[in-house]
């Protein structure tokens, strides 16, 4: 009986090691790209990831509330001043997309945009 057990656990160990390699694969596989807002723009305007990798955007407000949307991927948040807003995902598709500013923040709200460009 205490060499099933022992066994059991040996497999429970196997199975868990693998499990946080798998882990580790994919933190190291994270791409964080930090934007900050500001009217009326986002900078970086221009990001680029690859397909299948995990994106973290860390998103800053320098000034006032804004709004973050990238609808392709289905990535919406607020962002507000003094607070860092985290948003992940994985692009599945390669194309550029738009993301854009969905929170009205003066008179050239309507111009707050950028491009993400997803690559093999």
């Amino acid at each position: 009986m205490k060499r099933k057990i022992a066994l059991v656990i040996a497999g429970l160990a196997v199975i868990l090691a693998s499990s946080s390699g798998d882990a580790m694969k994919a933190a190291g596989s994270e791409t964080t790209v930090k934007v900050t807002a500001k009217k009326f723009q986002y900078s970086p305007a221009q990001i680029t990831v690859k397909k299948g990798t995990q994106v973290v955007l860390e998103i800053t407000s320098e000034d006032a509330k804004h709004g973050f949307n990238l609808p392709d991927f289905g990535v919406r948040a607020d962002v507000k001043p003094g607070a860092v807003t985290r948003v992940t995902f994985i692009p599945d598709k390669t194309g550029t997309f738009t993301f854009a500013c969905d929170v009205f923040c003066g008179s050239g709200h309507e111009d707050m945009s950028g491009q993400l460009t997803v690559v093999e």
